[in-house]
């Protein structure tokens, strides 16, 4: 059996690391050939609700890529249909509500989310996987935000309108709406953490959809209470969001101790707004992927030198990894990154 590897861990805590720590977002999916043979007799939600096959397609990325985290394969709705939204993952859209939220009303209809009860098979997976892995394992939960916005806008959005519209015009009805799901979100989380997730990510993917001013009124405090009531959980805490540059501070005002970013953003001039005291995540655009392996090289080669050895980076994408991406690429940035990447003793 393989040494029990800590790197991921280790670095999120800004301790020292031999190699920078790798892991992607999306590392179990559509890129993989053995996923696709799957989905051709499982549904997402079909794979979910199955502890022995959602624990089989989280493993498969560690075993094949060498990565030093393993991510609970699951979906940010999940938690959303015992709450009473009914809805549906449809290939190619994505998560489609069948009845929006849009009143006072449909918001005091959500139910509170009872995880043992509710979400029985995915802290099963949880407790086959620790039973199974040699590195930690990340569980993880959508942010607020970003579940309220598919509660309210029905489907994925580019422009956030209904959201937007719900927040400026029902103001009550938005935070009595965040106030149920960041309390849905923390018991989550718990949940996962006390069945066995070494580390949780909450996933605020579309927040940068915000301005400063909006995200300060309408959403830091949600987040923040959603960090205070976790933070006695004992294991790391990462925020993502993409487009978040103007978030960044305000991000860290919220909490954890680590912040994902995204490719629109130097690595280090994101940790510049972000500052000292927590560990980055990030940030290699997804689409590199795609390109020739010298230009992946030398785009892997950037992103940890804008790191410049600092303690507490962890190498990601700066968002999931596209369905087109060779697989075989990804095992190539893996060994790259713990050739190249050494981090320094600080802290």
């Amino acid at each position: 059996m393989p040494p029990w590897n800590d790197r991921f861990l280790r670095a999120c805590r800004r301790e020292p690391v031999d190699r920078t720590p790798v892991w992607f977002m999306r590392q179990a999916g559509r890129y993989q050939p053995e996923y696709r043979a799957l989905r051709e007799r499982y549904s997402l939600l079909d794979i979910c609700r199955q502890p022995d096959l959602c624990a089989q397609v989280t493993l498969l990325p560690v075993e094949q890529l060498g990565v030093d985290a393993a991510i609970l394969f699951s979906d940010i709705m999940v938690p959303l249909g015992p709450m009473g939204a009914r809805y549906e993952l449809k290939e190619n859209v994505g998560p489609v509500v069948e009845r929006p939220v849009r009143t006072p009303e449909d918001v005091a209809r959500l139910e509170p989310l009872e995880p043992e009860v509710d979400l029985p098979y995915v802290l099963e997976t949880i407790r086959i996987l620790r039973r199974e892995l040699r590195v930690p394992l990340i569980g993880f939960a959508g942010g607020p935000f970003t579940l309220a916005s598919y509660l309210i806008e029905g489907r994925p959005t580019r422009d956030f309108l209904h959201t937007k519209g719900f927040m400026y015009h029902q103001p009550g009805a938005w935070h009595e709406l965040l106030r149920r799901l960041t309390d849905s979100v923390i018991l989550y989380l718990k949940a996962q953490v006390e069945a066995g997730a070494q580390a949780v990510q909450v996933f605020d993917s579309w927040v940068g959809s915000l301005s400063p001013g909006d995200y300060r009124e309408f959403v830091l405090p949600h987040m923040q209470r959603l960090f205070a009531e976790t933070s006695g959980l004992g294991v790391p805490r990462i925020q993502f969001g993409v487009t978040t540059l103007g978030l960044l501070p305000l991000m860290r005002e919220a909490g954890g101790e680590v912040i994902g970013v995204d490719w629109r953003v130097g690595l280090a001039e994101a940790w510049q707004r972000i500052g000292d005291g927590v560990a980055v995540q990030g940030n290699l655009d997804p689409a590199v992927l795609l390109a020739p392996a010298p230009v992946v090289r030398r785009r892997v080669e950037a992103v940890l030198a804008e790191a410049h050895g600092r303690p507490g980076h962890i190498f990601n994408l700066g968002h999931g990894v596209l369905p087109a991406t060779p697989p075989g690429m990804l095992r190539q940035v893996v060994e790259w990154v713990h050739e190249l990447g050494g981090q320094g003793n600080g802290g």
